[in-house]
């Protein structure tokens, strides 16, 4: 909730809906710590009430839980800082800190070069199986320059590689798609919900210079194979825009929808518009590359690989007061204002490129001032 909180204020600048809320969002935190953190400083989850119910790594000290509370001790310790709380502000930094430093010396497994689910006993190692969840840190930019190796599993045949999106858990695994009597599966098959985690996490590290492990390439790659599994067949053969709960990553079926539709069970369209999808923020943030920041410069990193489309435009995005405008035009005869990328805000040109590089700019009517020169570098 925190994060979230504190990123709507990065697009909005409304510093005072992020500030108004620092009380409850504190009150929240220390209920999780209360309930879900061990002496340890690992907070635990079980795997059906972190809405991954029946994966292979089950229950204990989860990527997730742990991931989205550093993200929330970050995102109160910034939050903080805008309400001019510095002791608050101190505190909630060392939490994050200190659970970092956990995700990183605790749940990652060095063997099987990933972040794992290590189960709640004493003496407990991790549980030995590649789950998508691990790739959760990077979605909050966690992880260490040198666990960028783990992405070499998203594609592997043997890993988590699928034609309609990524599974939830590694094919090599001997319980790979274990039999349960339950509909919602994440022992293998292809959730929306973990694929745009995935997508937010990959997008993150290409950011990161220092990694050659993962390009524009594969970010393109996986998203056009998530666009494609949004669909279904319709019963007269036509193919409509779709999305559900789980699908097989090889085919494309809907699996808990079919499941119920076989048991007759009631309501068959219980999954339709699943809310697992953060699709479109998957363009904005990270295939158009617009990235929220505290500050008055914007930055436009496209993920969008060279020669994949003569041209795009994205209007109307609300941004820090103003409306922007993003559109690349590779020859400069679809939108007739030059070749290259061009951004406007308001409707009035801030910015150009001749290639879908970066681009950063200060946003009109506001200057930079020293200290956001020196975050910025």
């Amino acid at each position: 909730a925190a994060d979230s909180v504190y990123n709507l204020y990065l697009a909005t600048a409304n510093a005072s809906f992020a500030v108004n809320l620092l009380p409850r969002l504190q009150e929240i935190y220390q209920k999780w710590e209360s309930t879900h953190q061990d002496t340890n400083g690992l907070y635990w989850q079980i795997d059906d009430r972190d809405g991954m119910e029946f994966s292979i790594g089950g229950s204990g000290y989860r990527p997730t839980i742990n991931s989205y509370m550093y993200a929330d001790a970050l995102a109160i310790s910034r939050i903080a800082n805008m309400a001019g709380q510095a002791d608050v502000a101190r505190e909630y930094e060392a939490k994050a800190n200190n659970l970092r430093r956990l995700i990183e010396t605790q749940l990652w497994n060095p063997g099987d070069n990933f972040y794992e689910t290590v189960p709640r006993r004493k003496g407990a190692r991790w549980t030995g199986v590649r789950e998508l969840i691990g790739y959760i840190p990077w979605y909050f930019e966690i992880p260490a320059a040198d666990r960028a190796g783990a992405w070499k599993e998203l594609f592997d045949p043997d890993g988590f590689a699928g034609q309609f999106g990524p599974t939830t858990a590694e094919r090599r695994s001997p319980r790979f798609n274990f039999k349960t009597p339950h509909e919602c599966l994440w022992n293998g098959p292809s959730w929306p919900f973990a694929t745009t985690q995935t997508l937010v996490a990959l997008a993150n590290l290409l950011d990161d210079k220092e990694q050659t492990v993962m390009s524009q390439n594969d970010y393109f790659r996986l998203l056009n194979a998530y666009t494609q599994s949004q669909h279904i067949r319709a019963p007269g053969g036509r193919l409509i825009p779709w999305i559900d709960e789980d699908l097989n990553s090889d085919t494309g079926e809907w699996l808990a929808r079919n499941i119920l539709l076989s048991r007759h069970e009631l309501p068959p369209n219980r999954g339709r518009y699943y809310n697992h999808s953060g699709y479109a923020d998957l363009i904005i943030t990270g295939l158009i590359g617009i990235r929220p920041s505290a500050d008055e410069r914007l930055t436009i990193r496209p993920l969008l690989p060279a020669g994949k489309w003569d041209y795009f435009g994205l209007d109307g995005v609300p941004y820090h007061g103003h409306l922007l405008t993003v559109f690349y035009d590779r020859t400069g005869e679809r939108y007739h204002r030059g070749a290259g990328l061009t951004i406007l805000s308001d409707g009035r040109t801030i910015g150009h490129g001749d290639s879908l590089g970066a681009i950063s700019v200060v946003l009109p009517g506001k200057t930079e001032t020293e200290q956001t020169k020196a975050a910025r570098r």
